[in-house]
């Protein structure tokens, strides 16, 4: 039985208040931490020690504004690394999904030797992943930052946008949450917010020209690679998942049916595989 989960906050980096949940066994606090999400912590935190920290930007992390931060995969790596050293956490099991993917692949070329096993739900590292339906709108903007492509970007923000990603392709639309899509909504369009997103937006171009980078490290250091992908999500595409096998020939490739935020529809089959996938390997 998993002890109930905790909401903390620890203060790295310079003055950013790091926002995070924590959960583990009764019995005992396992080795392993996995960044996930509120409804899975408690069913992988029947076993193993689970951390899921909000990035720089996002949920309930705090950055000062005296702090100047600068909000680039880069800076969300650094701090991210900066808060595993504050929880004396040196080995891990990490989840990935959307942006968490390039922070924990930087973080995988900077400490190889952490990563015990890497869990990628809709968690992109290829070009093929990267869906025709959404990404030429910001591949525009990479290609001419002009301001009337930047603000085209601020489209993908709005309460309509931000429902879409949680209910498209999702088998049962109607069954998602509610509160999911406007918490987010409030979250990233907060005071100061939006432009902080926009300029993520732009900068995702730079986690792209480092995919051969983690393309090196996936053949290079082989974690064990569980990948398990909503199959319609029109952001990150199917052959992205695949792809992970050219690189990692042992990585276990699955699909749900379920969208971009596949936990909503499929928390049940995902958590499930997750936790047969670990105790596989051996954590």
């Amino acid at each position: 039985m998993a002890a109930p989960t905790q909401v903390k906050a620890i203060t790295v980096d310079n003055g950013v208040d790091v926002f995070y949940r924590e959960s583990y066994p009764k019995s005992t606090k396992n080795s392993a931490a996995l960044p996930v999400y509120r409804d899975l912590i408690p069913r992988l935190a029947e076993k193993y020690r689970v951390i899921a920290p909000d990035l720089p930007g996002f949920g309930f992390t705090v950055v000062p504004d005296e702090r100047k931060y600068n909000y680039t995969f880069a800076s969300i790596a650094t701090t991210t690394l900066a808060f595993l050293d504050a929880l004396d956490i040196a080995k891990f099991a990490v989840y990935v999904f959307d942006y968490g993917a390039p922070t924990a692949f930087r973080i995988a070329l900077q400490r190889p030797e952490a990563i015990t096993a890497l869990i990628t739900q809709n968690g992109n590292a290829y070009e093929e992943g990267l869906g025709q339906d959404f990404w030429p709108t910001v591949q525009r903007a990479w290609a001419d930052p002009s301001p009337e492509n930047i603000k085209t970007l601020y489209g993908f923000l709005t309460l309509e946008a931000t429902k879409g990603q949680y209910i498209t392709g999702a088998p049962n639309p109607e069954a998602i949450p509610p509160e999911t899509y406007h918490l987010d909504y409030y979250l990233t369009t907060r005071p100061g917010n939006a432009a902080i997103q926009v300029g993520l937006f732009v900068d995702y171009k730079n986690n792209v020209a480092l995919y051969p980078d983690f393309h090196k490290y996936f053949r290079e250091h082989k974690p064990p690679t569980l990948v398990i992908w909503g199959k319609n999500d029109p952001i990150f595409i199917p052959p992205g998942a695949e792809a992970f096998k050219r690189d990692n020939p042992n990585a276990v490739v699955k699909f749900v049916d379920a969208g971009h935020f596949a936990l909503e529809s499929s928390l049940e089959k995902i958590s499930t595989e997750i936790v047969a996938f670990l105790a596989h390997i051996g954590l």
